[in-house]
């Protein structure tokens, strides 16, 4: 374990000073939420007044998700870059844990994602959101968890195609139905009802679900189902992963 953390932690430095050296991915990253807070949020008050409650502390939730999902997804093209630089030929040579050439990622995709969450949520506490600290933290932990479940399926889904051109395409599919099916934007309630039945069965709505009911104080049976999935999905995009990782290496 201690050598697993000493080579992730040598693999986070390195991606660390490559995000610090050119902002631009992480400034972009974050204007997207704050651009939907400033600008949508507000035409939500006579949506959010038919449900009752803090219209931002409704939305932050949604869009904590949304940072969380669209952010993350988009971490491996990056390393697609680095395996046609040969990086990833270079690391493949070294005595160090194919997981560890992943988890050092993570770290970098979900210090960048908590740094955006922090923002977001101080800005959404300064537009006059209403949450208690203890709905904020496990909030906040959900939406690492499922953005670095994102991203680990991102950097499997890079080291698998190797192309932007193939990747970008794929990512659009997914994100399409994930985006009007969850609930991130608008109620799915509001819609007709078989939209609702067939959200059911996405289950970034259950952690849409689970983040805006710890954000409200409320940890019902839709908490366990978030957080449910949301341990599940983070497994499974590890486990795939590292699965790529150690395929590249045979």
């Amino acid at each position: 374990m201690t050598t697993f953390l000493r080579e992730s932690w040598i693999v986070f430095n390195r991606q660390l000073r490559m995000n610090l050296r050119n902002p631009a991915w992480v400034i972009i990253g974050m204007l997207q939420p704050v651009l939907y807070l400033l600008l949508f949020g507000p035409l939500l008050e006579p949506v959010i007044a038919q449900l009752g409650g803090n219209k931002y502390t409704w939305f932050v939730p949604g869009m904590l998700v949304q940072l969380g999902i669209f952010g993350a997804f988009f971490a491996g093209f990056s390393l697609i870059g680095e395996w046609r630089e040969g990086v990833i030929e270079a690391e493949r040579v070294t005595p160090a844990h194919r997981s560890a050439l992943l988890f050092g990622r993570l770290y970098r995709d979900l210090l960048q994602l908590f740094v955006q969450a922090v923002i977001l949520v101080v800005l959404g506490l300064i537009m006059g959101m209403d949450a208690s600290f203890g709905g904020i933290v496990v909030g906040v932990v959900l939406t690492l968890l499922l953005g670095g479940a994102c991203a680990a399926a991102s950097n499997a889904l890079a080291l698998t195609t190797k192309s932007e051109d193939v990747m970008a395409p794929v990512i659009n599919v997914v994100m399409m139905p994930v985006l009007l099916l969850s609930g991130i934007l608008l109620p799915m309630s509001f819609g007709a009802g078989w939209l609702e039945r067939t959200s059911d069965f996405m289950p970034i709505r259950h952690v849409v679900d689970a983040v805006r009911s710890a954000f409200f104080g409320d940890f019902d049976a839709s908490m366990l189902w978030g957080v449910g999935w949301t341990v599940v999905l983070f497994g499974l995009a590890v486990w795939w992963g590292t699965s790529v990782f150690k395929r590249e290496n045979a």
